[in-house]
């Protein structure tokens, strides 16, 4: 910072690159054509990005700032990034992807619990806000399926995990399991009901359309080039506009790196996923089971599927394999490579459907931290993070996005308050040290999960 209060240009190292299409997107219809930023604007608030973070943070700005205009900026299509291609669980308890059994330390865990919550109330109240439809989220729980003894043995102690949490649960035997899913391969479920289920792009792109206002507008196809922060006001580039603003909040997740915050201290892993064509009627009555389901691995390097039924049809969904990728890309061939595991987890579960093939296979980017600590807080004078979501992109962004909604305007809440007495990201390992570590845990991870991958 100089003597007069300003910060140095900070040029925007990297821009998004996403593999893959957003095939939660694809089943929608068209949206509008886009409104990209192509002139020179102020405004009371920016908030850059417009996933779940960032249009959490503006709805929170709304609330919190009635009369204060906002401005949120997207490198790409709402419902095109990380947001719309995560599997779509908003998940209420401990899920740590780094446990054996996704719980941890009882209180610290208890107050994710109460965070988590938070969060689904809050995307809740917004989709009844702006009139989404059910199938854009709904609180319907969701299982955790083992498929082999040591999976059994991963739910039976996080079971136990959850009666000291006192925490509702329900064990599912393997008959159960078939009722419910079609698939003879899982042997029980660990079944809890807080957790909420999103069509992640249909939400997204709802909220998306309710803010916006004349108070409020979202600019897509507008990706940050540069920012600079002087004489009180933060000026902030896009390749064909300008948004000078006193606020900012920064909602980009692993991308807070690319700003030239949290250096060496923000993993980037990508997980993969695949969805299928639509079922065809005989192809549903073979299958058996029920309409929609969701089921997260016993293991969390497992499988994670889910059965939709909604716009564009019946189709299950397949999502397994992690790689840590500290360019934040991923080739076309990594792509091809995971979707043939894909294809093997998916006959494997359901070899009554032999003729269903993929229609769309996809890479989401995860960002974490080796303390499982958020990126948050006011990072530069009057710039707030809200990044570094451990996994939990959905239920912990949203938290995020508020928190930094209620810290930059001085809102005392729970999102405040949580967020702020975190920890902050511990360094990594320089490479390739880190590289090759976690890429050798995750792979070790991987074969040890057995059947459930």
């Amino acid at each position: 910072m100089t003597t007069d209060g300003s910060t140095a240009a900070r040029k925007v190292t990297r821009l998004p690159k996403d593999p893959g299409p957003a095939a939660w997107n694809a089943l929608l219809p068209d949206p509008e054509p886009p409104v990209p930023l192509q002139s020179d604007r102020t405004s009371d608030w920016l908030v850059i990005g417009a996933g779940l973070a960032g249009l959490a943070a503006a709805r929170r700005l709304g609330q919190n700032c009635p009369g204060d205009t906002i401005t949120v900026l997207d490198a790409v299509r709402v419902g095109e990034g990380p947001a719309g291609r995560n599997s779509g669980f908003m998940i209420d308890l401990p899920h740590d992807l780094a446990s054996d059994n996704y719980g941890g330390d009882v209180e610290k865990d208890r107050a994710q619990i109460r965070a988590n919550r938070a969060a689904i109330d809050f995307a809740l109240e917004a989709a009844a806000e702006y009139g989404l439809p059910e199938e854009a989220i709904t609180r319907s729980g969701k299982i955790n399926a083992a498929a082999s003894p040591k999976g059994l043995k991963h739910n039976a102690d996080y079971a136990a995990h959850l009666a000291r949490l006192g925490e509702a649960h329900e064990m599912h035997d393997a008959a159960t399991m078939r009722a419910i899913t079609g698939s003879d391969w899982f042997e029980g479920g660990l079944f809890t009901p807080g957790a909420a289920m999103i069509q992640p792009a249909m939400f997204v792109r709802g909220v998306a359309a309710g803010l916006t206002s004349n108070r409020v507008s979202i600019h897509e196809n507008s990706p940050v080039i540069g920012m600079q922060r002087s004489g009180g006001v933060w000026t902030v580039r896009t390749p064909e506009g300008s948004v000078q603003a006193p606020n900012v909040v920064l909602a980009v997740n692993g991308h807070a790196q690319s700003f030239g915050y949290f250096r060496h201290r923000l993993m980037h892993v990508f997980t993969y996923a695949s969805m299928t064509r639509a079922l065809t009627g005989s192809e549903v009555r073979v299958l058996g089971g029920v309409p929609t389901w969701g089921v997260t691995p016993a293991d969390p390097l497992g499988t994670t599927v889910r059965r939709i039924n909604g716009v564009g049809g019946d189709r299950i969904v397949i999502r397994n394999r992690f790689t840590y990728d500290p360019s934040m890309t991923v080739s076309d061939a990594r792509i091809e490579h995971v979707g043939r595991d894909h294809d093997r987890s998916f006959r494997d579960r359901f070899p009554m459907l032999p003729d269903v093939e993929m229609q769309w296979r996809w890479g989401g980017r995860l960002c974490l931290s080796l303390n499982d600590a958020p990126a948050f807080g006011e990072v530069d004078e009057r710039l707030f993070a809200a990044c570094c979501q451990n996994g939990l992109g959905t239920a912990r962004g949203t938290f995020s996005g508020v928190a930094a909604a209620d810290l930059a305007t001085g809102r005392d809440s729970l999102f405040s308050s949580h967020q702020s007495t975190a920890e902050a990201p511990t360094r990594l390992p320089p490479e390739p040290f880190m590289w090759l570590g976690a890429n050798a845990r995750m792979r070790w991870g991987e074969r040890a999960a057995g059947r459930e991958l």
